[in-house]
């Protein structure tokens, strides 16, 4: 079992964790929400000042909670891909400078590689195979997890994520930055068939409909549409219902998905990670829907679906175990692919 200290900074968290193996044992999310809240999303560079004034106390406080010594950590690990490369060289900095000056082992992960195993923190004895669905800001995907390591990306949106609709679809509502969890509250006292609006069904060449990949472009522009409608009439919009609708159709069309992907593969296990993994209309309408076909579907707890370093943390001591490690040059990456995450590390052998 290895004990972990991870880093993530990946965009406007700024987060550090200590983890035994699947055991979260301090975790500390330092937000920039308020900072970013005035530009409406969030400014890298900002962010990284952010992260630069923000990851000492960080690291000290996730040491003084989890009650432990510097001898006694076996790993230092940080986020390195994907994300802004400001923020994530900050994060790999400081967590190289560690590494180094206390003699262990380096270990960069992969954001979305986090997000995965966000599930075993509170499902400590799940093992692969099973399908991740993977929802935020910027990633909607829904991956084949076949070991740790190895993963299979069977869908995509092929345009904006959920969480980045969720936030233009706020905007539009005059609702505020981030767009999630402001959207979730009012679509609880809207009507969700209310207003009728597109799954975005993506075509196939030879006729029909992709059965995995998902568009959210459509969708916001019908919202879009229906917001000037409403305003060249002179008639005030129903924020709640529009809200729901919303809501509703983004949670029916990744459930549709997901569980045809699942089905299709033999999978019983859907694990749902990412900052929508929070919303309360996805994770009704999945859970409802996997009932009906007898699988089982699970969400992390609500304080690890958002951006944090425990999940960063409980993927790094699993590659770790398995005599993993990264090389002390390994740098940041904006953009990486989680089928490639294996080039982030070496064998111990």
């Amino acid at each position: 079992m290895a004990i972990v200290l991870a880093i993530e900074t990946s965009c406007d968290e700024t987060a550090v964790a200590i983890v035994n193996n699947r055991q979260v044992e301090s975790s500390i999310i330092a937000s920039q929400i308020p900072v970013h809240q005035q530009y409406g999303g969030v400014v890298p560079e900002v962010a990284s000042r952010q992260h630069l004034e923000t990851i000492n106390y960080a690291i000290a406080q996730a040491m003084e909670q989890a009650k432990l010594s510097w001898g006694e950590i076996d790993g230092i690990a940080a986020t390195c891909a994907p994300g802004l490369v400001g923020a994530l060289l900050v994060g790999l900095t400081a967590a190289k400078t560690l590494a180094i000056l206390h003699k262990k082992p380096f270990l960069g992960v992969h954001h979305l590689e986090g997000h995965i195993y966000a599930t075993y923190l509170s499902e400590p004895s799940l093992e692969p195979p099973f399908l991740s669905l993977l929802v935020s800001g910027g990633h909607t995907s829904l991956i084949y997890v076949k070991e740790c390591g190895i993963y299979e990306t069977l869908g995509e949106t092929r345009d904006d994520a959920a969480g980045e609709a969720f936030d233009k679809v706020a905007r539009l509502l005059k609702l505020g930055y981030p767009g999630g969890p402001v959207i979730d509250k009012l679509a609880q006292q809207g009507d969700p068939i209310a207003f009728t609006l597109p799954e975005g069904k993506v075509s196939l060449p030879g006729g029909g409909y992709h059965r995995y990949d998902g568009s959210f472009s459509g969708l916001k522009t019908a919202v879009l549409r229906l917001v000037q409608q409403f305003e060249k009439d002179g008639k005030e919009i129903p924020v709640a219902d529009v809200a729901a609708s919303f809501q509703q159709t983004v949670a029916r069309s990744l459930t549709k998905r997901a569980i045809a992907c699942a089905l299709d593969y033999g999978l019983n296990t859907i694990a749902v990670g990412g900052g929508v993994a929070a919303n309360s209309g996805l994770r009704k309408i999945l859970q409802a829907a996997a009932a009906e076909h007898n699988l089982r579907v699970l969400f992390p707890p609500m304080k690890f679906c958002t951006d944090n370093a425990a999940m960063i943390g409980c993927a790094a001591a699993e590659h770790l175990s398995l005599g993993h490690t990264s090389p002390i040059t390994l740098g940041v990456e904006s953009r990486l692919a989680l089928t490639q995450v294996m080039k982030l590390y070496q064998s111990a052998g």
